[in-house]
């Protein structure tokens, strides 16, 4: 029988983690089809005993290799993922967040691409999110499958789920790592590897459960967030990946859901960005306008994990 392909997998944790998601998230992982042979754990600075009780269990079990990589304070997820990647030790890396729930057979999925296809370099997936439980969604991400039209999408949002992402190592150094641009240290590092060649794919299925909060959303408003949106477009404007009118018709529109009441943007996000089903036509007053302005924002590429939503 051929040997399975040896992986990684890479997670960050830092001092505000929940330990009972932290616990789920590596549950999810040991119960995999296909098991990773390594568990990276970057400690972004010092943990709680509450959240070490959670490496050290994991530790114990049986066919678990977990390498911790302490740093001596906290960095912010890019550069924690930077000092992450080069201390795994197979070429192939699947990133996992620390408080998501990865489907069982999510590993299983991804080797059988990178086996089929070996010019492949990052093969992400679909998520869906949920509050308290994955038997309860309440909402989608959908992201594009293809190399030309991941492309294309990643001009205007990010064209990966972040946290089901498996990518060659190689790959992602020889784009330059992570860096440090909050909330945009992923979509920055997709460019990146984008303008080196790197060959994409994403799978149709769900790969995780991605846990989310409707009142974190509402929150991820104001300058300080648009700022941070506006730091990496620029930086990507930069690297001639976008054209300057994408840049500026993108920054214009996440401008305007950074501008937004609250409970507006909370509505954008759930109702029409991540809506389950279809979207309805509007009706009249504020959030039928509201749900107008979103639709047409989508297509310039506002919203989650490539901008403030």
């Amino acid at each position: 029988m051929e040997e399975r392909t040896k992986f990684s997998v890479l997670f960050s944790v830092y001092y505000k983690e929940k330990p009972e998601f932290f616990e789920k998230a590596l549950e999810s992982v040991y119960r995999q089809t296909a098991p990773a042979d390594e568990w990276v754990i970057v400690k972004d600075g010092p943990i709680p005993e509450e959240l070490q009780a959670v490496i050290d269990k994991y530790k114990e079990m049986a066919g678990v290799c977990i390498k911790e990589v302490p740093l001596p304070e906290n960095r912010g997820l890019g550069l924690a993922l930077a000092a992450g990647v080069p201390e795994c030790s197979f070429e192939l890396i699947a990133r996992m967040d620390s408080d998501d729930i990865a489907v069982p057979e999510r590993f299983e999925l991804q080797l059988a691409e990178f086996e089929k296809d070996p010019s492949l370099d990052l093969c992400g997936g679909q998520i869906e999110e949920f509050e308290t439980t994955p038997d309860e969604i309440i909402g989608e991400r959908h992201v594009p499958l293809a190399q030309e039209e991941i492309e294309a999408y990643q001009k205007k949002r990010t064209a990966f789920n972040h946290m089901t992402v498996m990518y060659r190592k190689s790959a992602v150094l020889a784009a330059g790592n992570y860096k440090n641009f909050p909330l945009m240290e992923d979509s920055v590092l997709w460019v990146d590897m984008l303008l080196h060649g790197a060959r994409c794919k994403n799978l149709g299925e769900t790969l995780v459960y991605a846990r989310t909060n409707r009142d974190m959303i509402a929150r991820r408003g104001g300058m300080k967030y648009y700022k941070k949106y506006k730091n990496a477009r620029k930086a990507i404007y930069r690297t001639g990946f976008i054209t300057r009118w994408q840049y500026l018709k993108t920054n214009f529109a996440q401008f305007i859901v950074c501008a937004m009441p609250k409970g507006m943007r909370k509505f954008v996000f759930f109702k029409v960005l991540h809506k389950k089903k279809p979207v309805m036509k509007a009706g009249g007053g504020i959030y039928g306008l509201a749900r107008k302005f979103a639709v047409r924002a989508y297509s310039y590429g506002i919203a989650a994990d490539g901008g403030v939503l």
